[in-house]
C-alpha cells in the first residue's frame, strides 16, 4: 500500500474512533508507513490514467525514499511528543500533513504532487488553528494566505508548461516562463527570502506537537522538489546564502523561542537550498543529507522548548529563566539538539552540514561556503548558548501568582521525555555512524567527515563563539520585543510612505480645503480634493497600527511582493 494512504487512512480512523484510541492510532500508522516505506524497492512505480494523462502516484527512488523514510520517523515521533497533548483534530491533521508530505516526495507528475502540495497546506493550518487562540487563528489565516498565493502560482505554472509541452512529467526542469512560476511556487513553501514571514509568524502560534509536524514536513517537502526539479540553479546558491544568514541574524535578536527556532529554520533550509544550487552529485547528497539530519535535531529542538511551554505556559525569553532545577532532563536532551544544529562533532549535523558546506566550496563557490561557515556561528551563539542561558539559568523572570508565589512549573509527561529521548538517541548515533545517513543518499557518498582538519575547525569555531557569547551575553539578554522582517514591506512602509505621498499630494491641490470654497464647484456641498482624501486615510492608517482589513493579509502582501522580486530575478538567469 502506498505509504501516503496509511498516514491518510489512519488520519480518517483518529477522527471516528473515541479519542482514547487515537494516540495508538497515530504511532500504528507512523510505523505501518515507515514500514511501507521501508518495503519499497528501488525503482518501483505505480501509474494511473486521468483523462488521456497517464499520472505517477508512486515513484520511488533513493531521492523520493531518504526524505519518505525520515517522514515517516518523525511522524512516529511526534505522535508519541504529543500523546498526552493532542485532541482528535490535531492527531488527525498531523497524520494527514505526514501523509500528504510524503505524498509529494512520492509524486512523479506534477498534477499528482500539487495535489497532495495543497492537501498538505490544508491539513497544516489545522494545526494552527488548533490552538484554539484568536492569536492562532490570525497566523493560521496569514499561513493559509500565503500558501494559497503560492499554490496558485505553482498551479499557473503547471498548467502553462503543460500547454507548452503537453508533460506533467516531474524531474529536471529548465528555466522559462513555466517554470519560473513553478519555481516560485516552490519557494513560497521554502520560506525563501524574502517569501519567509509567514513561518515564523505561525509556527510559534500553532500547538507544541503541531509545530513539530509543520517544521518536519512543509520546508522538507519544498527542498525534496527544489533538488528534483532545479538542481544546479546558480540562483539558488545565492538565494540560500541570504537565508542563511537572514535567518540566523534574526534568531540571535528575537526573544519568544519558538518564534527563534523558526528563524533558524528559515537559515537551516538555506544550507540546503544554496546546495541544491550548486547541483553536484556530492551537493544533492549534501543537501539532502541535511535535510534528512535537520528534520530530527529540529524536532528535538522544538520538543525542547514546547515541553518548556507545556510546563510554563511562556514561551517568551524575557517571562523565563531559573528551571535548570525544575526541567534538568529537557534541557539535557535540548542541548543534544542544539549540538546537532551547530555541526558539534559526533552529532548527527556535523556529517550532514560538513557535507552540504564542503559541497558548496567544492563545486560553487568558497566564497558561498564561508559564509555559510559565518552563519553557522550565529546557529551556535543563538540555539546552543543564548537560548538554553536564558531558559534554564539565571534568575527566573517569570511573573508570580496572585498571591505572590513562585510560578508553578507543571510536570512534563513521559511520552514528551520518551520521544525527545529517541530523538535524541537518533542524533547521536548519526553524528557517531555517519553511514547511518550517508547509505540513505541518492549516490554514493565517498566524503569523511571525521578528519583531523574538519574536526578541529568546528571545534575551534564553538569554542570562540562560546568566549563571545561571555564577554557579549549582557548585550544578547532577551528583551521583550516583536522583530519584523521582511514583511515590514507590507506593514511599515506604507505606513511610512503613504502620509509623506498625501501631504505633498494634499499640498499640491490644496491641503485639504473644501471643494466648494473654489469657484469651479458645481454645487455646495463639502467635499474633500483627492490629496486630502489620502492624506485623511493615511492619518488613520498610522493611528490604527496600520489596521483595518490591510492587517490580516500582511503576510499575503509580503509574498506577492516577494514573488515579484523572485520572478524578476529568475527573468535575469533564465535562458
Amino acid at each position: 500500500m502506498h505509504p501516503a494512504f496509511v498516514l491518510l487512512v489512519g488520519a480518517l480512523l483518529v477522527a471516528v474512533l473515541p479519542r482514547r484510541w487515537g494516540g495508538v492510532v497515530v504511532i500504528v500508522s507512523g510505523l505501518s508507513a515507515l514500514a511501507a516505506v521501508i518495503g519499497l524497492d528501488d525503482g518501483a512505480t505505480s501509474t494511473y490514467d486521468f483523462y488521456g494523462y497517464e499520472l505517477v502516484w508512486l515513484r520511488a527512488d533513493p531521492l523520493a525514499l531518504a526524505f519518505a523514510m525520515v517522514f515517516a520517523i518523525v511522524a512516529v515521533l511526534a505522535g508519541l511528543y504529543g500523546w498526552s497533548t493532542m485532541g482528535t483534530l490535531e492527531r488527525a491533521a498531523a497524520l494527514g500533513t505526514a501523509g500528504a508530505g510524503i505524498g509529494v516526495v512520492l509524486a512523479g507528475d506534477l498534477l499528482t504532487l500539487f495535489f497532495f502540495w495543497e492537501f498538505k497546506v490544508t491539513t497544516a493550518v489545522l494545526l494552527i488553528f488548533a490552538r484554539r487562540r484568536a492569536r492562532s487563528a490570525a497566523a493560521g489565516m496569514r499561513y493559509l494566505q500565503a500558501h494559497l498565493f503560492g499554490g496558485v502560482v505553482l498551479l499557473a505554472g503547471i498548467l502553462w508548461r503543460l500547454a507548452d509541452t503537453g508533460s506533467l512529467d516531474f524531474g529536471p526542469l529548465d528555466l522559462n516562463g513555466p517554470t519560473s512560476l513553478i519555481l516560485v511556487g516552490f519557494l513560497v513553501s521554502a520560506a525563501a527570502v524574502p517569501l519567509n514571514a509567514w513561518l515564523p509568524d505561525s509556527y510559534p502560534e500553532s500547538t507544541i506537537a503541531g509545530a513539530v509536524v509543520l517544521s518536519a514536513f512543509t520546508t522538507k517537502s519544498a527542498v525534496y522538489v527544489l533538488a528534483r526539479g532545479f538542481a544546479g540553479l546558480e540562483l539558488l546558491l545565492w538565494l540560500g546564502v541570504i537565508m542563511a544568514i537572514f535567518g540566523v541574524v534574526y534568531a540571535i535578536i528575537e526573544d519568544d523561542i519558538r518564534r527563534l527556532l523558526g528563524y533558524h529554520i528559515v537559515s537551516q533550509v538555506g544550507f540546503m537550498v544554496a546546495a541544491i544550487g550548486v547541483g553536484t552529485e556530492a551537493a544533492v547528497n549534501g543537501a539532502t543529507a541535511h535535510a534528512t539530519a535537520h528534520v530530527l535535531y529540529k524536532g528535538l529542538l522544538l520538543m525542547g522548548v514546547g515541553a518548556v511551554l507545556y510546563a510554563t505556559g511562556r514561551s517568551r525569553a524575557s517571562e523565563l529563566g531559573g528551571l535548570v532545577r525544575a526541567l534538568p532532563w529537557v534541557l539535557v536532551l535540548y542541548l543534544v539538539g542544539a549540538a546537532s544544529i551547530s555541526g558539534v562533532p559526533l552529532f548527527s549535523g556535523f556529517p550532514a552540514k560538513e557535507l552540504a558546506v564542503s559541497s558548496v566550496g567544492d563545486g560553487g563557490s568558497t566564497v558561498a561556503q564561508w559564509l555559510l561557515k559565518f552563519a553557522s556561528v550565529g546557529t551556535f551563539l543563538s540555539v546552543a548558548l543564548k537560548l538554553p542561558a536564558v531558559t534554564w539559568f539565571g534568575p527566573s523572570r517569570r511573573p508570580p501568582t496572585s498571591e505572590g508565589a513562585p510560578a508553578p512549573v507543571r510536570r512534563v509527561p513521559v511520552t514528551m521525555y520518551a520521544a525527545m529521548g529517541l530523538a535524541a538517541a537518533a542524533n547521536i548515533a548519526i553524528g557517531v555512524r555517519p553511514a547511518l545517513l550517508y547509505d540513505l543518499m541518492p549516490t554514493e557518498v565517498t566524503f569523511e567527515p571525521y578528519t583531523l582538519t574538519k574536526v578541529a575547525e568546528a571545534l575551534m569555531l564553538v569554542s570562540f563563539t562560546a568566549v563571545g557569547f561571555v564577554l557579549l551575553r549582557a548585550r544578547l539578554a532577551p528583551k521583550p520585543v516583536v522583530s519584523i522582517d521582511t514583511d515590514w514591506i507590507i506593514r511599515e512602509l506604507p505606513a511610512r510612505v503613504v502620509p509623506a505621498v498625501g501631504a505633498v499630494v494634499g499640498g499640491v491641490v490644496g491641503g485639504g480645503r473644501r471643494a466648494a470654497d473654489r469657484p469651479s464647484a458645481p454645487d455646495g456641498d463639502e467635499r474633500r480634493v483627492p490629496g486630502a482624501r489620502v492624506w485623511a486615510a493615511a492619518r488613520g492608517w498610522v493611528a490604527a497600527g496600520w489596521g483595518g482589513p490591510v492587517a490580516p493579509g500582511w503576510v499575503l502582501g509580503s509574498a506577492i511582493v516577494g514573488a515579484m522580486v523572485l520572478v524578476l530575478a529568475v527573468s535575469v538567469v533564465a535562458p
